[in-house]
């Protein structure tokens, strides 16, 4: 099981979804800001930001995923950047700043677990990846 998670082939199919939903979120974040800055209790610049990170998150991604050998690099970007906005979710979750309705609670739960999920899948992969092929 070990080996299937850390092929390079399910590395681009990680890298694929999380480019996917990085797409889906940052246009729902753009295109329904003051709805969701009233269902989530979140404030709407806040949404507008992440959904313009969400979108430039996702063509690197798709630009990673597309290429025929995924730069190491590259692939360290996304891992950062997963960690750092599962990070960030929890202190939006945790601290004081926000005051997040019980379903906005529940939507940056989502966020710390899966977006940390993706990274550590990520991170698991490129540390199976060749140093050559992977440069």
């Amino acid at each position: 099981m070990l080996n299937l998670l850390s092929s390079s082939s399910t590395l681009r199919a990680v890298v694929w979804f999380d480019a996917f939903t990085g797409v889906l979120l940052g246009a729902l974040h753009l295109l329904l800001t003051a709805s969701l800055a009233e269902w989530l209790g979140l404030p709407q610049n806040l949404l507008t930001v992440s959904g313009v990170m969400l979108l430039s998150y996702a063509a690197l991604a798709i630009t990673l995923a597309r290429a025929p050998s995924m730069p190491r690099g590259g692939l360290w970007v996304l891992i950062v950047g997963n960690f750092a906005w599962a990070l960030a979710s929890l202190g939006l979750l945790l601290g004081s700043t926000v005051t997040p309705t019980l379903l906005g609670q529940a939507y940056l739960l989502v966020h710390v677990v899966s977006v940390a999920m993706l990274a550590e899948l990520q991170w698991m992969g490129v540390r199976r990846l060749p140093g050559l092929a992977a440069a």
